[in-house]
């Protein structure tokens, strides 16, 4: 009883982990897949680098660089903070090629049909090609939505008090008994339960995709 309670001590910093760092990244990553599909090319190669920054270097040293190289005497970044900014920029590279590849889904008939009717550019993007992209992109983020709560564990590397932290900090009090190895074990049945629901709603999303398309 007593690994789950500390387990479980640290499921509130994981759960604000994954909610603030994918808030960040759905909003960060919206100009960013318009910066990718612009026809301004300088900026496109900008936003393209930048995506393939965030995608391409490693979590772990994301946030190792906000917590240890940005830190300053005046400007101290606390552990949490590092965590889910680190964890909303990397979040904001993956879903902006996310919503790129939603906007292209859209088939370009929706575009020349707004425009044979007379309805304005802006009015036709948010009003008629952005409810099918994000249709169409429902399934993937949702999915991603699941790799991130997993990817929160990552957070522990900085000593942020979240479940595997926690499971940590237990296993090395009891780390010549099975014991040890039991927080890990109810770490990793919680992130599986935690997955399931949204794993349930990725698999709605696409089944209801599967038949708007049929």
């Amino acid at each position: 009883m007593e690994p789950l309670l500390v387990v479980l001590s640290g499921l509130p910093m994981t759960l604000l982990i994954t909610v603030a760092a994918f808030a960040i990244g759905a909003v960060l990553g919206i100009p960013m897949a318009l910066g990718l599909r612009t026809k301004v090319a300088p900026i496109r190669w900008i936003v393209r680098l930048a995506v393939d920054l965030l995608r391409g270097v490693p979590m772990i040293v994301w946030l190792f660089l906000l917590k240890f190289g940005f830190s300053t005497p005046a400007f101290r970044i606390t552990a949490l903070e590092a965590a889910i900014v680190g964890l909303g920029l990397i979040s904001a590279g993956y879903l902006a090629d996310i919503y790129r590849g939603g906007l292209q889904s859209v088939p370009k008939g929706q575009y020349e049909a707004a425009a044979a009717l007379g309805i304005p550019g802006t009015v036709s993007f948010f009003g008629v090609i952005i409810p099918q992209a994000a249709r169409i992109v429902s399934p993937s983020i949702a999915t991603y939505l699941i790799g991130l709560l997993k990817n929160s564990s990552i957070a522990s590397t900085i000593a942020v008090a979240e479940m595997v932290f926690m499971a940590q900090g237990y296993a090395k009090q009891n780390i010549n008994s099975v014991a040890g190895v039991l927080p890990y074990a109810i770490a990793g049945i919680l992130y599986i339960l935690l997955s399931i629901p949204v794993a349930m709603l990725s698999r709605r999303l696409d089944a209801n995709l599967r038949k708007a398309v049929i």
